[in-house]
This record gives structure tokens, sequence and C-alpha cells, in this order.
């Protein structure tokens, strides 16, 4: 399975933060925001990543994240001109994607839950397996998301794009697993009302194929809204309560790496030194101490 990160956009309820750099690129806490839907991807074990972005933001993603050796992993890099849906990530990424399964996971979505590795495993596997995974989960403003609708049986009838009369309170977060027919669904989405050709869209028609399978996700999982100032500030909160609790780092993207084997313990002291006038890299540096 191959991985996608959409980080696109102009940020505009950012502004001006904004203005002259990318969103995915502002910090949650100690870390840019990109780190932390990259993090997704190697929790799901997939090393082949394909970062999307604007004309005028590409090269600092670049700079950034280089090839991802560095954490033991292959980046490329594609422009989306202009947005034109999420969908179109699978438009832009077909090349890339070629024969594999694929995930997409937005840039600016944080996730953290102590189960969060096997659920991503779990949908790995069903959208290999079935056709497509996907996620609910609880919000009270379901109106800004799609949304998921169920039966009595609890099982998934509808998906409605933003809707004005939400069906449940069940929003779609924005991570997605999709087997390869992804490509070809989303080169035969019509583009919305909106001029975009939406993710709903391709959900639904794997939906009507009766190959969607969709995990609730409740207490214990969170999802934090970064698409606004309050936002960016409520989550920069939660990641340093949490790694000021637990004394754990979330999304640290070079600890993940390790722990999965993708870079060898002198790899991760290496990273640690260039860090270690930082409390991030003195974490990074504390890890490589664990079982000496």
């Amino acid at each position: 399975m191959k991985g996608i990160i959409l980080a696109g956009g102009k940020g505009t309820r950012l502004y001006p933060n904004t203005i002259a750099v990318s969103k995915q690129l502002l910090p949650i806490y100690d870390k840019p925001l990109i780190y932390y839907p990259l993090s997704v991807l190697l929790l799901a074990n997939i090393k082949e990543i394909l970062l999307i972005s604007t004309p005028d933001d590409i090269g600092n993603y670049e700079k950034l994240l280089g090839d991802g050796s560095r954490i033991g992993v292959h980046i490329e890099y594609k422009v989306q001109d202009k947005p034109r849906g999420l969908a179109d990530a699978f438009i832009l990424g077909a090349d890339f994607i070629g024969s594999d399964s694929v995930c997409l996971v937005l840039g600016d979505n944080v996730f953290y839950g102590q189960y969060f590795s096997t659920i991503l495993s779990q949908a790995r596997q069903q959208a290999e397996e079935y056709g497509a995974a996907i996620f609910g989960y609880p919000v009270k403003n379901p109106k800004e998301f799609g949304v998921v609708e169920f039966d009595e049986n609890n099982r998934v009838i509808s998906i409605e794009e933003k809707p004005k009369k939400p069906k449940s309170n069940y929003a779609v977060p924005g991570l997605y697993f999709y087997n390869n027919e992804v490509v070809d669904i989303a080169k035969s989405v019509k583009p919305s009302k909106r001029g975009e050709i939406e993710i709903t869209s391709i959900n639904n028609s794997y939906l009507e194929k009766g190959k969607l399978h969709v995990t609730l996700m409740g207490r214990g999982m969170a999802w934090l809204d970064t698409g606004s100032p309050k936002g960016m500030h409520k989550a920069s909160g939660f990641v340093k309560t949490i790694q000021e609790m637990q004394g754990f780092y979330i999304s640290c993207i070079e600890e993940i790496a390790w722990r999965r084997g993708y870079i060898s313990t002198e790899q991760l002291k290496i990273i640690g030194e260039e860090l270690k006038m930082t409390d991030y890299g003195k974490y990074i540096i504390s890890l490589t101490e664990e079982n000496q």
C-alpha cells in the first residue's frame, strides 16, 4: 500500500498566519502540523509516500522532509496547481499509485489514541480485501463535514457532504483507505455544485458496490480540528498536556521510524544530536539510551 498526503489549499481561515506559509507547516506545539498525518502513514506501515501541495509551498515541504531517507521511507512530491477537491489526489497520484492500494490522509488532520495502530492495520486489511475503509467520528457540528447515515441495524446506508440536515452526528475524518479501483472511480467523478471532485462521491461509489467498511471512532480516540486559530491552539494544548503528563511524544516521526525498524539506533542518535538544543532533540536522544 502507498500513501498520499494532501497538503494543498490556501488556509484562508488562518489568515494572516498563512498568507506566506502553508497551514501544514505551522506548528502544533513542538512540531510542524505535517508531522501528524505523516506519522499516521508510518504507523500504518506505509513507506512509499506522495505529498501533494501548491506551487508556492511544495519546495518548503521538500526542504523539511527531503526524499524521506532520513527516516527510512521514500517521499515524492506533486504540485496541485489549484484546488479541485480531495478526490483529485488520486488523479494526480495515479502514476505514483500504479497497481497498488492507497491511503489518503489530509495534511491538517491530527489523530491520537492508544489503539490507533491496530485500527490502522485493520483498515488497511479491509481496503485491500474488500475495497474501501473509512471512519466515523462523533462531532457536535456535523454540518461542516461528510456525514455517515446508519439504518436500525447500524449499517451504513448513505454518506452526505456537508448536509443542511445531518442524518447522524458521525463525521468522516480525513483518513481513507482504498484498493486500486479508486483511481478509475476518481477519474469518473463529476464535479459537485461547489466545482470540486468530492471524496464523498468516491465513498458512495464503494458503498453502492457493497465494498465500503466504516469503523466508528469513539471514546479513546481523538480527532483534532486545526482549521482555525482556536483549533490550532486547542490541538497544541492537547499535545502539550499529553506529552508532559506521559513523557511520550505524539507523532514523533523519527521515533516511529525507529520503532518500526526503518532506521537504526545509530541513525536515530545522529538525528537527536542534530536537534540536541531542543526538547524534541533531547527526547530523541533519550530513546537511544533506552536499552543501554
